[in-house]
């Protein structure tokens, strides 16, 4: 209890908090049980898994299953589903991490660019020699040629690039690489 000014004001919280259930914010981590992570792996495992089969593989209730999950959206652990597509069957038979090197003060500019280039599957800025690195996806070589040499050097800001051609991946759905 402290005391301003003659009054009497009990500042202690009326009831208990549970830190542990707290929503995280930005930038942190959110809290998470062994629970909550074995339900991560299987939705990244088999992302249209019902509620049903994931609380029966778990062994915990559908509305411990459902109240989980509902969490882990809300707290952004799980941003979204996705299907995950094979390239070479979509008709892209080559693929390619593409470094680029960028004017200082041009990411949002280049990011904006990059953005509408259908055959950039993914991007990151990462620190290093290189400001971006892209992994792209097209259906030949010559298509790759053209992506790179007329669509992403061509861009005002790129000061020059890197690619390096993938010429096996790791499976994407977290079992071990069959080379």
């Amino acid at each position: 209890m402290f005391q301003v000014r003659g009054a009497n004001l009990d500042v202690r919280p009326r009831k208990r908090v549970n830190l542990d259930r707290m929503k995280s914010g930005p930038g942190h981590s959110a809290p998470l049980d062994e629970t909550d992570r074995r339900i991560v792996e299987e939705l990244r495992a088999d992302g249209r898994l019902s509620m049903r089969a994931l609380a029966e593989r778990l062994h915990i209730s559908r509305a411990s299953a459902y109240s989980r999950v509902e969490r882990l959206h809300r707290d952004g652990v799980i941003a979204g589903y996705t299907a995950v597509v094979d390239p070479e069957r979509y008709g892209f038979g080559i693929s390619a991490y593409v470094y680029l090197k960028i004017s200082q003060h041009s990411w949002k500019a280049v990011r904006q660019r990059v953005l509408e280039i259908p055959e950039v599957w993914h991007g990151a800025l990462v620190s290093g020699d290189y400001d971006l690195v892209l992994l792209v996806r097209a259906p030949d070589a010559h298509s790759l040629r053209d992506l790179v040499l007329s669509r992403l050097q061509t861009m005002p800001d790129v000061t020059s690039s890197h690619t390096v051609l993938i010429l096996d991946e790791l499976p994407t759905d977290g079992h071990q690489p069959r080379f």
